[in-house]
């Protein structure tokens, strides 16, 4: 479980895994413990990170291999975020991964989550677990979880402040305080950041307020109280064809061209429709732990609240979402070996549930026009866990497990009117409104339920020196979300939803689609090496899934939804390969490769074809120089050296690129330390994430490009 005892890699930055459970009598030291796990699994600490101007996601985790972060429009907005290819093509991601903060899941019940609400700014450190270590964290996922750990009053006392500013209007202002005595101790946390933005309507806002408080309630009893509220909001730029984007990747579409030849450059029309998000949600939630003995009992309850707004162009309409999800967990573990590195036995059971109001509305020049949709999602989803960890030797641990998921996936359709309204713009003349139509209501009501079983088998040696081998074969369950369940089809980028003939006002054609998917699984087998030589240390994974049922979204060529289907067999390959080194007294590196490739198996339409969206070899490398004690410079090169598909039929491809990063942080006494930093110190104009289609077009609008040469500054202080 993510247990007494702590799940963990080698002691690299950026590899290693803190428990989840807080156990006061730990006699096995922190190294023992972090090489003992059969599986791949990561930790970045809030140390790791060098002070940034902008410390996105991606930057977070850019030690950490098999996590892929692709931003979108740079700033707080929502990156796609995948591991080992769970949910690769949502657009945008909100699938297939769990993402929790203090062992509590921001995911809604249907297991859809807004990765915006994480904030590395305000971390201890980020728990990255991969396949199906995370399992015992309640996921239903096959890539596996991020668990975001608060600080507290007892490792973080004092007064912290922290403020920044830089190019494209970048502006922080971020500030903890933390106590502790002796039987309590709490936390207290603002962050505040805004951005104009690197390319035309490209601004973003974040507010983020938090806390916790624990209390020792004996000497073996604690207990932790957390409360939370983020607020985000950014505008969607979108994306731009390849050569719009080399020529100036500040701009945004304007939609497709009509010519004499017919339509080209197919993609949105930002000008017109202004997609943007903005989304809030309120946490709180308790944790208690208790140990007595061999035994320790950890008992949390959490409940959030989300309102998320989301205007996409017309094809999608706006959408409305709130409302509100209950999660329970229960874990225990029993580790009568007070030497032994994991617990003999463990078991988790979570169990979460939601609902939701959503509205469906017509974007109408950037306005919310008419209503076409109103639905009541509900959705609850069980997940049980049970381990053991059996020394079959001093050096050998055999590890069995068995997971079981039930998820229920409703939809009540409210919406009582005859028909659905459509509008549409002439294609010809973007902002002509033509005569507006409506299309027959046909009910989008369901009821869905989903269960299976997910066992695990794992053997591991650890050898004298500390250096762990292993292998696992497990498999894994993932049922849809409403997302997939329910989605806005039939629209143009001059159409809204149930409209494909702009043209035609009264043609018969859904607005929704609701396919009856069935949940994905897989079978994977994975095995890895750690360990440790002089200054050099490595984490090395190699995995296989084959996958059936695999849920993909797909788009066509303008972008405009498909819905979601199952493809019937699909395998992922991949190589995690995490490196450190500590070269001289006063340099060190670290290198994270990621290798993925995944492909449809004799599918009937795309053969063995690889799966869009998944850049094959990623390359993260950083290298750190100490000048004096308190002064540090550090590079950090992100590199993708080959091609990445666009298209699922593998006609359009995003060119390779290298960004460059220069930082450094130089400490002016204990209490005060000022930091800088140049972002894509070479200006590269390149696509930092594209579209994912499932057939494409050579001029269609799909690359979002990242940010250009950006300046930043800031300072520290600590009382």
């Amino acid at each position: 479980m993510a247990g007494e005892a702590c799940l963990a890699q080698s002691a690299t930055p950026g590899t290693v895994v803190l428990e989840t459970i807080e156990v006061t009598a730990e006699k096995s030291s922190a190294a023992e413990r972090l090489g003992a796990l059969p599986g791949g699994a990561a930790l970045v600490t809030s140390q790791d990170m060098l002070a940034s101007g902008n410390l996105t996601l991606s930057k977070a985790l850019e030690s950490v291999p098999g996590v892929v972060i692709q931003n979108f429009f740079g700033g707080n907005d929502q990156p796609r975020v995948q591991v080992r290819g769970s949910g690769l093509q949502q657009n945008p991601v909100e699938r297939g991964i769990l993402v929790l903060q203090n062992g509590l899941p921001i995911n809604r019940a249907d297991g859809s989550y807004i990765v915006g609400f994480a904030n590395p700014q305000q971390v201890r450190s980020i728990e990255v677990y991969r396949g199906y270590l995370a399992n015992r964290l309640g996921a239903t996922v096959l890539g596996g979880a991020l668990n975001f750990v608060s600080p507290t009053g007892i490792d973080a006392p004092g007064m912290r402040f922290a403020t920044s500013g830089g190019s494209f209007g970048q502006l922080g202002l971020s500030g903890q305080a933390g106590f502790a005595t002796d039987r309590l101790d709490g936390v207290f946390q603002l962050d505040i950041g805004r951005r104009d933005g690197f390319r035309t309507y490209n601004s973003s806002e974040r507010v983020s307020v938090g806390g916790n408080v624990g209390v020792a309630l004996s000497d073996n009893v604690t207990t932790r109280f957390f409360a939370g509220y983020a607020n985000l909001g950014f505008d969607v730029p979108g994306p731009l064809t390849k050569d719009a984007m080399k020529a100036d990747p500040r701009q945004v579409s304007t939609g497709p061209t009509v010519t004499s030849a017919g339509a080209i450059n197919p993609g949105p029309n930002v000008v017109r429709d202004r997609p943007r998000r903005e989304a809030s949600q309120f946490l709180i939630g308790s944790r208690t732990t208790a140990t007595f003995g061999a035994q320790v009992f950890d008992l949390a309850a959490g409940f959030t609240y989300t309102d998320d707004t989301f205007r996409f162009p017309i094809s999608s309409g706006v959408r409305v979402t709130h409302g509100g999800d209950f999660t329970g967990v229960v874990r225990y573990a029993y580790k009568p070996d007070e030497m032994a590195l994991l617990p003999l036995f463990e078991a988790t059971a979570q169990y979460a549930v939601g609902s939701a109001d959503r509205e469906n509305y017509i974007n109408q020049s950037g306005a919310t026009g008419a209503q076409f949709g109103d639905s009541r999602l509900d959705a609850s989803t069980l997940s049980l866990h049970a381990g053991l960890n059996l020394p079959l030797s001093d050096a050998v641990t055999l590890s069995p497990a068995i997971s079981y998921a039930y998820a229920t996936r409703d939809n009540d359709d409210r919406y009582d009117r005859p028909t659905r309204p459509t509008i549409a713009y002439n294609p010809a003349r973007p902002t002509m409104l033509l005569p507006g139509g409506a299309v027959a209501t046909t009910s989008t009501s369901y009821t869905r339920s989903y269960s299976g079983w997910s066992p695990s088998l794992a053997l591991s040696y650890r050898t004298d020196d500390g250096q762990t081998f292993f292998a696992a074969i497990s498999r894994s369950f993932e049922p849809p979300t409403h997302d997939d369940l329910l989605a806005t089809v039939n629209g143009t980028p001059n159409s809204s939803p149930g409209r494909p003939n702009p043209a035609n006002p009264m043609l018969a054609a859904a607005a929704f689609s609701t396919p009856a998917l069935k949940p994905q699984t897989a079978t994977t087998v994975e095995a890895g090496w750690r360990g440790r030589f002089g200054k050099l240390n490595w984490d090395a994974v190699a995995y296989y899934s084959a996958v059936e049922n695999e849920l993909l979204s797909l788009r066509d060529e303008t972008g405009a939804s498909l819905g979601a289907m199952n493809a019937d067999r699909t395998r992922h390959f991949g190589i995690e390969l995490g490196l450190g080194a500590q070269l001289l007294d006063r340099l060190a590196l670290r290198l994270a490769y990621t290798y993925q490739d995944f492909r449809f198996d004799d599918d009937p339409v795309r053969g063995n074809n690889r799966l869009a969206g998944a850049p094959p070899h990623l390359v993260n490398a950083m290298i750190q120089y100490w000048l004096l004690d308190n002064w540090t410079i550090q590079a950090a090169v992100r590199w993708s050296p080959v091609k990445t598909l666009v298209d699922n039929m593998n006609t359009l491809l995003a060119d390779p690129y290298v960004v460059v990063d220069l930082r450094s942080e130089y400490r002016i006494d204990d209490h005060f330390t000022v930091f800088g930093e140049i972002t894509n110190l070479f200006d590269k104009t390149y696509a930092s994430s594209t579209l994912i289609v499932d057939q494409a077009r050579s001029d269609q609008a799909a690359f979002l490009p990242g940010d250009g040469r950006g300046f930043y500054a800031g300072v520290k202080a600590t009382f």
